[in-house]
């Protein structure tokens, strides 16, 4: 039976893996903007508003997916999810203008990646509660790994077949790897109220334990580790997303750079984003999880000063986008485990789901404040200042239950993830 049992767990850990690096592709579409603007004669300012829409639509599927998953159940959750993003890249290769991109290839596509990409990192998480940083570095992890492995095969496809084709192609074999990945998944069952950020270890005066809580959305919202936590998200978020999505023209304007050369930063970040996933993902099941978020703010910020106020050699870009990378990746992997901490993991796809949200807002506010403010060291320099700001936030964060039982008068002793 317990063969049995690790065995089950491990072909989930493989179907997750599958589905989350078939997910993760879309983060290759930088490589197709400059195409589309040459085979249809669009404005590149406007191609490239896609992923924005994509990066929000993805977001915004969050907020929905765990009441969907209670209706139709994980595996046809995100079998339906796989087939429509599938089709919506497909039915991107018959489009000729930006309405039916933005409608295909971001609403669609973005809506249907966040719902299988919650709902499956979640129910991971609860089939491995002692390793929740381990498990969420893994799926996570998959998911970056999927936009590395899919830029040279998308690159290639768009060079063989032509850009339009591609999509067709692209659709094709994601649609086929979330298939795979639903067909091994099975649901977690539910358990007993898992050992939170207070966990057993407190007690009250009396030695009575102090049992964790599994919290639903609303009582959630009634909290203000919520909304903090929400605020630290959104700077993470926006800190790294920004920097993906200009880094190649900061290697040209403010490192001299010639194309080609600032070209290979992109492949830098996603080796460092995906190193910071795996790597801080399992730190973070040793230390606590809400100081080493704060260290990778207060590395965000210096990087951001740097990128901002000093003379920048090939070698100072490089590090500072490196820096910048892992802190993202780690900070996308540990929010899942950090959540559970505060709020439980019943609910964990709903709560992390309304947390969630400060990585759309974050995908769209980099770009907006750099436009209100005219230029990239302006926006470095606000950056900089939310993470030091965050930074702050996270180190004098504590769950609520334990905030509670501060109240109360109970003497804790704190868990190490969270302390």
């Amino acid at each position: 039976m317990i063969t049995d049992t690790a065995s089950k767990r491990w072909l989930i850990v493989l179907g997750t893996v599958i589905m989350q690096m078939g997910l993760g592709t879309i983060y290759t579409w930088s490589l197709f903007n400059a195409h589309l603007v040459s085979t249809f004669g669009f404005e590149l300012s406007s191609v490239s508003i896609t992923f924005s829409i994509t990066s929000f639509a993805l977001a915004f599927a969050t907020l929905f997916a765990g009441k969907l998953q209670d209706r139709f159940g994980l595996r046809r959750l995100t079998a339906a999810s796989g087939i429509l993003l599938g089709l919506g890249l497909m039915l991107s290769s018959q489009a000729s203008s930006l309405p039916m991109f933005y409608l295909l290839a971001g609403v669609v596509v973005g809506y249907a990646d966040g719902t299988a990409y919650i709902t499956s990192l979640s129910n991971l998480m609860k089939w491995f509660p002692k390793h929740k940083g381990l498990i969420s570095g893994v799926s996570v992890g998959a998911y970056g790994t999927g936009s590395l492995i899919f830029k040279y095969i998308n690159g290639s496809l768009i060079e063989s077949a032509g850009v339009s084709n591609a999509f067709l192609y692209w659709g094709l074999m994601v649609m086929l790897m979330i298939l795979l990945g639903s067909l091994l998944i099975r649901e977690a069952p539910v358990a007993a109220p898992a050992v939170t950020a207070a966990g057993n270890r407190a007690s009250s005066a009396s030695g009575a334990a102090l049992l964790p809580k599994d919290y639903t959305v609303k009582e959630m919202l009634r909290t203000k580790e919520a909304y903090l936590l929400f605020v630290i998200f959104f700077t993470a978020c926006m800190s790294g997303l920004y920097l993906i999505g200009i880094v190649k023209d900061i290697g040209v304007q403010l490192a001299g750079m010639d194309v080609a050369t600032a070209a290979n930063a992109v492949a830098m970040i996603a080796i460092f984003n995906t190193a910071g996933r795996l790597i801080l993902g399992a730190l973070s099941d040793r230390v606590s999880r809400t100081k080493l978020i704060s260290i990778t703010l207060a590395v965000t910020a210096v990087a951001m000063f740097t990128l901002s106020y000093a003379t920048l050699s090939y070698g100072l870009f490089f590090a500072c986008v490196a820096a910048i990378a892992f802190c993202f990746g780690g900070n996308i992997t540990v929010f899942p485990a950090i959540v559970s901490d505060f709020f439980g993991l019943k609910n964990h796809s709903k709560n992390y789901g309304i947390i969630y949200q400060g990585f759309g807002i974050g995908a769209l506010s980099g770009s907006f404040i750099a436009a209100f403010l005219g230029g990239f060291k302006p926006t470095f320099n606000i950056i900089g200042l939310l993470c030091i700001l965050a930074c702050i936030l996270a180190v004098s964060l504590k769950p609520p239950v334990a905030r509670a039982a501060k109240a109360k008068g109970m003497s804790l002793k704190p868990s190490r993830h969270t302390a």
